[in-house]
């Protein structure tokens, strides 16, 4: 793909411009949230993305000024059984994973309001940059159920356990400089500013070469729940085949010669 293309989804926009993809929650009348269709759109662009050998990252924001993702669409939970629950929730809990473990780095750029769901669609990225009117919050203790998505796990593995338990167990809502504070986001910034942050931090990544990336990304996701021991066997395992890249060859080479590297993704 050249410039800028746009996928046809119903609740989402999917933009490629160069190599960063950009997916925009797209229901801003309704705060962006979430339902199953639109976590099965969510998921289907996600593999578009990891598909596309032309893009190297991506980028995940909300439509509109008020909300990244302000939770999930209560109107259509409200009445669900435990069985049409639990499908949603399976559906939820295997996109963000492909999310977090694609090759691919992926950038939360977080405008307004990131509840229950939005918090934990942007834990599920690799960084987080948050707009100074972000908010997030877990507060589905207030309506007498848990986080669904991936809230009880990801968010202990970010900010400790004392801390998510907090957040979890009373529901309150954070700002973007609390949320700075305890290690939820990578970077607070002005509103105006947050898709440019975005941008330049995704264009960085895109010059760096995808195979070293995507094993910097398995030894974290997959380490973290192994013992010291077998993480650094990962690690090793991780390391050693970069070995087999033009891209390793490359950028020891530029090192040397004191030049630039150029990567060409092999």
């Amino acid at each position: 793909m050249k410039g800028e293309r746009q996928m046809e989804y119903k609740h989402l926009l999917l933009e490629v411009d160069g190599a960063v993809a950009k997916i925009t929650f797209n229901r801003p009348k309704v705060l962006n949230a979430m339902n199953y269709e639109v976590m099965s759109e969510l998921s289907c662009a996600l593999y578009e993305c990891d598909q596309n050998n032309e893009v190297k990252a991506l980028i995940l924001t909300g439509a509109g000024e008020k909300a990244f993702v302000a939770g999930a669409d209560i109107s259509q939970m409200q009445n669900f059984t435990s069985v049409e629950i639990m499908k949603l929730m399976e559906l939820g809990q295997s996109t963000l994973r492909f999310l977090e473990t694609m090759g691919k780095p992926s950038i939360a750029a977080v405008n307004g309001f990131a509840l229950g769901g939005g918090t934990e669609i942007a834990m599920a990225c690799d960084m987080r940059i948050a707009a100074e009117n972000a908010m997030f919050g877990q507060p589905e203790i207030l309506i007498g159920i848990l986080p669904g998505w991936g809230g009880t796990q990801r968010l202990p593995r970010l900010v400790g356990m004392g801390v998510a338990k907090e957040l979890i167990l009373t529901g309150v809502q954070i700002n973007a400089a609390r949320a700075y504070e305890i290690g939820l986001v990578n970077k607070v910034v002005p509103a105006a500013q947050l898709m440019d942050e975005a941008t330049k931090m995704a264009k960085k990544i895109t010059t760096l070469p995808g195979f070293a990336l995507k094993m910097a990304k398995n030894a974290m996701n997959f380490g973290i729940d192994m013992s010291l021991e077998g993480g650094v066997k990962l690690e090793l395992s991780c390391v050693s085949q970069c070995f087999s890249t033009k891209d390793q060859k490359e950028g020891m080479t530029a090192f040397l010669e004191k030049r630039k590297p150029t990567f060409v993704g092999e």
